[in-house]
C-alpha cells in the first residue's frame, strides 16, 4: 500500500511533517506518489536533501515568484529561501510566500507538503518552544516517530531536545525508551500535538517498524494514540535487506459499529430486536458484542418499537439515532447509520454494520474485519464461509457517499458492483444464519447451524 493511500491524502491536501525518525523521507515518498506536487519547509531544510525533488526553486526574499508555474507538470518540485553557508540548509519561506504558495497550490489542484520542523536526524524529538511551525490551513499534520527509539537510552544522541523529551514522557536520562513512554509524548499538547490547528486531521506515523518485534511495540500503543490522532500508520520507508517491500505494514484507525434494529420484524410476527438470547435482548446482546471489540462509536439505529429497543440497551455507552422512514426499507437505515458516523466521528475510517437479527456474531470475527481492512484499506471486508459471503460487513470510509445514495429495501450489497469486497475466512456456519422465522430461532437457540 502506498504511504499516501495510508494517510489519505489527496491531491488538494496541505500537509505538514513534523517530528523524527524518517520525516523527509516520507515527505518525500508522498510527493513522489503524488507528483506533481509542491514541497516546501516552515523551518529549514538539509541541502543533501534537496536532491530528492525533480527540480528546486530557490526563492529569496522581497523577490518575485519563480517562473514555477511553467514547470508543475516535472514531478516533485522543492521551493525554499536562500542556501546559508554556514549551516548548510537552505531557508525557509517567510508567510507571505507561503500563501502565494498554497495559492499556486491551490489554483491547479496540487498537494502542498511542508517539512515544519528539524530533528537532526534523529529518531526521536520534543518539539521546542518555537516548534513546530505548522501553517494555520494545514489539512493534515503528520506527527513521525522512530521506532528504532524504543529500548534504548534516553540520550541526545537517540533522542532531539532529551530533556523536553524526559520531563514530558517521565524517564529520566539513561532510562530506556519505553512504547508507553513515547506514546506519552506524542499525545502531549507540548509533545506531538503541540501547534496542530484546529480540524486538521492528526496521523501518528510510527515509522523504522523494521521487525516484527517493533510492529509488535507500535501495536501496544496504537489505542493509546488513537484517543488523541484520527489515524495511527505504521511503516518502514526503509525495510531490510530480505524483507517485503511493502513500506506499511498497518493502519489503525477508528471502525464504528452501526446496529441496523429499526425493522418491524412483520415476517416473524413480534420485534426481533426483543428476543432473548441468553437471558438478554439481541439488540442488547449485539451492542455489547460491538464494543467489546473495540468499534466507537456504536451507533444504534432504530425505527420500529423505538422506546422499547432504545430501552434495552440503557446504560450502555451507545449513541442511538431514530430513522423516521424505517418502513421504506433498508437503505434508510444505511443511510441514517452513515449520517449519525459522519456527525459523531468524522474521520472514522470505516464502519461495520451489524444486523440485530444475529446475535450470535462474536467480538472475534469483527475484530478479524478490522484487523484485514487495517493491512490495506479494502473499500469492503466480509467473511466467506464454506463458500458464502456472510455478515457482518466493515465499509470504509471511501464507501460513505455511496451507501448515502442508497434507495428502497437495498442494503450495502448495492454498492458491491462499484467497490470489490475482500474476505476474510470464517469457519463458523453460525454466520449464516439471520433469524427471518420461529423456526430459524429455535436453530438458534440449538446452535444448530
Amino acid at each position: 500500500m502506498q504511504l499516501s493511500k495510508a494517510l489519505r491524502l489527496s491531491n488538494s491536501d496541505v500537509v505538514a511533517f513534523v517530528g523524527a525518525g524518517g520525516k523527509t523521507s516520507a515527505m518525500f515518498r508522498v510527493a513522489q506518489e503524488l507528483a506533481p506536487a509542491l514541497v516546501t519547509t516552515t523551518t529549514h531544510l538539509g541541502a543533501w536533501q534537496a536532491s530528492l525533488a525533480n527540480l528546486h526553486f530557490i526563492w529569496a526574499a522581497d523577490a518575485p515568484m519563480p517562473e514555477i508555474e511553467s514547470w508543475l507538470s516535472s514531478g516533485v518540485i522543492l521551493v525554499t529561501g536562500m542556501l546559508d553557508e554556514e549551516t548548510g540548509r537552505f531557508r525557509r519561506l517567510d508567510s507571505a510566500q507561503l500563501k502565494k504558495l498554497r495559492e499556486l497550490a491551490g489554483y491547479h489542484n496540487l498537494p502542498l507538503l511542508i517539512e515544519a520542523d528539524g530533528s537532526r536526524q534523529k529518531p526521536l524529538k520534543a518539539p521546542a518552544p518555537h516548534e513546530p511551525v505548522i501553517p494555520a490551513f494545514a489539512d493534515v499534520v503528520v506527527v513521525v516517530a522512530g521506532l528504532s527509539a524504543l529500548k534504548q537510552p534516553l540520550h541526545t544522541a537517540i533522542v532531539h531536545r532529551s530533556e523536553i523529551f524526559s520531563r514530558l514522557s517521565g524517564l529520566k536520562e539513561g532510562e530506556a525508551i519505553t512504547p508507553q513512554a513515547l506514546a506519552k509524548v506524542l499525545t502531549s499538547t507540548e509533545g506531538g500535538l503541540k501547534n496542530i490547528p484546529a480540524g486538521a486531521r492528526r496521523v501518528a506515523l510510527l515509522n523504522q517498524a523494521d521487525t516484527p518485534a517493533l510492529q509488535a511495540q507500535a501495536n501496544e500503543i496504537d489505542g493509546l494514540l488513537l484517543q488523541a490522532y484520527d489515524a495511527v500508520v505504521i511503516s518502514s520507508m526503509e525495510p531490510p535487506p530480505g524483507s517485503p517491500p511493502e513500506i506499511v505494514s498497518a493502519v489503525k484507525e477508528k471502525i464504528g459499529g452501526i446496529i441496523l434494529a429499526a425493522g418491524a420484524a412483520s415476517r416473524y410476527g413480534q420485534p426481533k430486536q426483543l428476543l432473548d438470547y441468553h437471558g438478554q435482548p439481541f439488540v442488547r446482546v449485539v451492542a455489547e458484542t460491538a464494543l467489546q471489540a473495540g468499534l466507537e462509536p456504536v451507533i444504534l439505529v432504530s425505527g420500529a418499537n423505538a422506546d422499547l429497543v432504545e430501552a434495552a440497551v440503557d446504560g450502555l455507552p451507545v449513541i442511538v439515532s431514530r430513522n423516521p422512514d424505517w418502513q421504506v426499507g433498508q437503505s434508510t437505515s444505511m443511510r441514517t447509520g452513515v449520517t449519525a458516523l459522519k456527525e459523531q466521528a468524522s474521520q472514522a475510517g470505516g464502519a461495520i454494520f451489524l444486523l440485530v437479527d444475529q446475535p450470535q456474531v462474536n467480538a472475534d470475527v469483527l475484530r478479524a474485519l478490522v484487523e484485514r481492512h487495517s493491512q490495506d484499506l479494502p473499500a469492503a471486508v466480509a467473511p466467506y464461509v464454506f463458500d458464502q459471503r456472510a455478515n457482518p460487513v466493515l465499509f470504509d470510509r471511501v464507501t460513505f457517499d455511496d451507501l448515502l445514495t442508497l434507495q428502497g429495501d437495498t442494503g450495502g450489497r448495492a454498492v458491491f458492483s462499484k467497490f470489490s469486497p475482500r474476505y476474510v475466512n470464517w469457519y463458523d456456519r453460525g454466520l449464516l444464519l439471520d433469524v427471518d422465522t420461529p423456526e430459524d430461532y429455535d436453530k438458534l437457540l440449538r446452535g444448530e447451524f
